[in-house]
């Protein structure tokens, strides 16, 4: 199993230095990617959760600049919340400056108030059409092509676009979500699958119908990853989290490794910096053995 850690760009308590901190703890243990999550401006209710948040291609640049062999992911950006060109801009820029380093997770995003409040209430109705087409368009400008691209939302006649993707239209694209639409759009058009808050019980489920809607695009299956948050200890909640103790863990990740997952973002709900290198050193130490 490859492994990745998710930063703690947000909540409250997210900071520069835990970034930095978590990042290097990433390197030291050889973690092959560091993932960050996107929201801009959501509303009172999800202020607890994502009031405070680092902007999540920003803060990536940051610590790829500072860890030359991390890849750099989003997990997952809310593609329709932004401009699917300027969005081109930024990631072929990051992959340029960084030598080829990035993963591009993106989603529908699920907050109609947050669509709201960055001018988009119309969109949130298209936001999965408006995904749909921003994949092609980014695979058409960071391929090089100058030729006309005919989108519902993207007519482009008379263009340019460089810098290109150090990775150029392979850049990989990871789609997240969990309704159907979701998995047949990663299927379609990913280049991976990338779930949340999922055990492998119900991920299990999902399975068939990416390899379906892949086999009649005619595209190869995608490749599978999970976003997991991890917890030593006792179920503190309803939502899924890999926890117990460490042989508890580790057959969870047996189990994902079953599925045909080849990467986990592990999520351990700190924004401390000295109680992540605690989780992360008993999971490395500990649950990858048993593995």
């Amino acid at each position: 199993m490859d492994y990745g850690l998710c930063l703690p760009n947000f909540p409250a308590g997210a900071s520069r230095e835990g970034l930095e901190a978590a990042a290097a703890l990433a390197a030291r243990h050889g973690f092959s990617t560091v993932w960050t999550t996107d929201h801009v401006l959501v509303d009172h209710e999800g202020a607890d959760d994502y009031g405070r948040i680092y902007e999540a291609i920003l803060a990536l640049a940051w610590v790829g600049a500072l860890q030359p062999d991390l890849r750099l992911a989003t997990s997952v950006i809310v593609v329709p919340q932004r401009n699917a060109i300027l969005l081109a801009k930024e990631l072929a820029t990051l992959d340029d400056l960084t030598g080829g380093r990035v993963t591009a997770g993106v989603g529908v995003g699920w907050s109609r108030g947050e669509f709201a409040n960055l001018g988009m209430a119309d969109r949130f109705a298209v936001r999965g059409a408006y995904l749909d087409e921003t994949i092609d368009l980014w695979r058409h400008l960071w391929s090089g092509s100058t030729e006309p691209f005919q989108g519902r939302f993207h007519p482009l006649e008379d263009f340019a676009f460089e810098p290109l993707p150090a990775q150029g239209a392979a850049l990989p694209i990871v789609v997240g979500g969990r309704a159907t639409a979701a998995l047949e759009r990663a299927g379609r058009r990913g280049d991976g699958y990338h779930s949340s808050a999922t055990g492998p019980e119900r991920y299990a489920e999902r399975i068939p119908v990416i390899r379906a809607a892949a086999e009649a695009a005619g595209r190869p299956m995608p490749w599978l990853s999970a976003r997991v948050r991890t917890r030593f200890g006792p179920p503190t909640d309803q939502f899924y989290a890999m926890q117990g103790d460490p042989g508890d863990i580790a057959a969870e990740v047996r189990s994902f490794a079953a599925l045909g997952v080849i990467h986990l973002a592990l999520s351990f709900e700190t924004t401390d910096a000295a109680a992540l290198e605690r989780d992360v050193d008993r999971f490395v130490a500990e649950v990858i053995p048993l593995v």
